[in-house]
């Protein structure tokens, strides 16, 4: 029997997402493969299209998934406008636009394009479904990290979920990991788990698109930098 694609794993894997275990008060987990049926559809042609091979890959780790980013098009830092645009796949039930996948668009086209940028790396998080938490104006995006209760009630879902990512066959020599504060909660999973050979921390898109937008071809070349270095 042949190996699996990479393609096929990964659809496996978001195929069989779910988590059931126990979460603090105000705060839901939401699960885009479960809520939307086009949203498995363009994951799968997303995947199929990118990843259809037996490559071996370098991690890319972002927080957790954004309700208008891959918490609707199934696909990490991708949000409807640029799965269209550059990748080519439409999304009709849905239209978003997320600011960080702005940044990761101009960043892969820095690196070659999207053909060239995924057959190297493959981008999930370390708790791969949405998170969101109820306040005063309604429900808002919530990072793994943001509550402490939150993270102690999601932290052994967040090690089996890393350890089925590199299942996927991913290269362990080295993860990339967006953000500090972010890296700082992974460095623990890590020394825990034993997943990783060495972490190197890069700016999260959000904050670069956010609050660095004038210096964002300084982010773009650190990027360059680090994801180059083969």
């Amino acid at each position: 029997m042949t190996d699996k694609t990479f393609a096929e794993r990964v659809i496996e894997f978001n195929q069989n997402l779910n988590y059931s275990g126990k979460l603090p008060e105000g705060f839901q987990v939401l699960n885009p493969y479960g809520d939307h049926p086009e949203t498995l559809e363009v994951m799968q042609k997303f995947y199929q299209k990118y990843y259809n091979d037996l490559h071996q890959r370098k991690l890319i780790l972002g927080i957790n998934p954004s309700r208008h980013g891959a918490g609707v098009t199934g696909v990490p830092f991708t949000d409807t406008k640029r799965l269209e645009s550059i990748c080519g796949i439409k999304m009709s039930s849905a239209h978003t636009h997320e600011i960080s996948s702005v940044y990761m668009y101009d960043m892969i086209a820095e690196y070659g394009g999207a053909e060239s940028f995924y057959k190297n790396f493959y981008i999930n998080s370390p708790f791969p479904l949405a998170i969101v938490k109820q306040t005063k104006t309604g429900w808002l995006n919530a990072n793994y990290y943001d509550d402490k209760e939150l993270f102690n009630d999601v932290k052994h879902f967040m090690i089996s979920s890393l350890k089925k990512h590199i299942s996927l066959n991913i290269d362990t020599s080295e993860v990339f990991i967006l953000g500090k504060k972010n890296a700082d909660f992974i460095s623990k999973l890590n020394k825990e788990a034993g997943l990783f050979s060495k972490i190197t921390i890069l700016e999260h898109p959000r904050y670069i698109q956010q609050y660095k937008s004038k210096e964002k071809q300084l982010y773009i070349d650190k990027y360059m930098i680090a994801l180059k270095k083969e």
